[in-house]
């Protein structure tokens, strides 16, 4: 595929970039790609981390040389057309927006020109692509957020940002998976654990799953939180096409 390079990363890794830019097309590729590695099984690859628009695939060189790995890889590439991506998960989760759990509404709100009721509903009606995991364990990277509803990064980050905690940065949203510092824009909370080590899938979503996020009140929040905690609420999910 002449879209993709194959770079060296280290002594035991290789990077696969597509094209760098951030967009749905190039991720698509980065998914497909990744959907074939994993089914095609090489032995001495270990890790495959996807990202915005490459994949970086980590190998035990005892296991398999460089050169073979670029050749294995390299073959991959030349057949992504021939790949179907499965259907990706989407997961509803929950959130309480404003208020403690969203200090920064209001700043986005009229950063915006819109009211808070407004920024709410728009937030809340798309679905997010996750392009990536990253700075901490499970915090998405998702994508498709509304450019009416982008708000700058926050010009001194906060010491301690609590988990489930949902931001805004730029025209990209994400969710806090564990108490962290953090310098995005906080609109709302949800209780649901994105990260859990307890967990037999201690990552709730992946790279290439949507995140659609649902309004709920402060009883309703308090609710799933202790449906959580009980260890008896679980996400809707449905399953996306392409």
């Amino acid at each position: 595929m002449e879209t993709a390079t194959l770079k060296v990363s280290g002594d035991r890794a290789i990077l696969v970039e597509f094209e760098n830019r951030i967009a749905p097309e190039v991720n698509r590729l980065v998914r497909s790609f990744t959907a074939a590695l994993e089914e095609k099984c090489i032995p001495g690859i270990v890790e495959i981390v996807p990202a915005y628009c490459a994949v970086t695939v980590h190998y035990r060189p005892e296991e398999i040389l460089f050169d073979g790995l670029k050749a294995e890889l390299s073959a991959v590439l030349g057949r992504l057309d021939e790949m179907e991506i499965p259907p990706a998960t989407v997961w509803e989760i929950p959130v309480l927006y404003g208020g403690e759990e969203g200090p920064d509404i209001g700043f986005v709100a009229e950063h915006s020109g819109l009211s808070e009721e407004e920024v709410v509903r728009i937030h809340s009606g798309s679905e997010y692509l996750v392009y990536m995991l990253g700075f901490t364990p499970g915090f998405p990277y998702l994508g498709g957020m509304s450019p009416a509803i982008a708000a700058p990064r926050l010009k001194a980050p906060r010491l301690s940002i609590p988990a489930g905690s949902v931001g805004i940065a730029g025209q990209q949203t994400g969710v806090y998976p564990i108490a962290s510092p953090g310098g995005w824009q906080l609109i709302g909370r949800t209780p649901v654990k994105l990260y859990d080590p307890g967990r037999e899938t201690p990552v709730l979503v992946k790279a290439g799953d949507y995140v659609k996020f649902t309004p709920v009140g402060a009883a309703e929040f308090a609710r799933i939180a202790a449906g959580i905690e009980a260890g008896s609420y679980r996400c809707r999910t449905w399953q996306k096409e392409g």
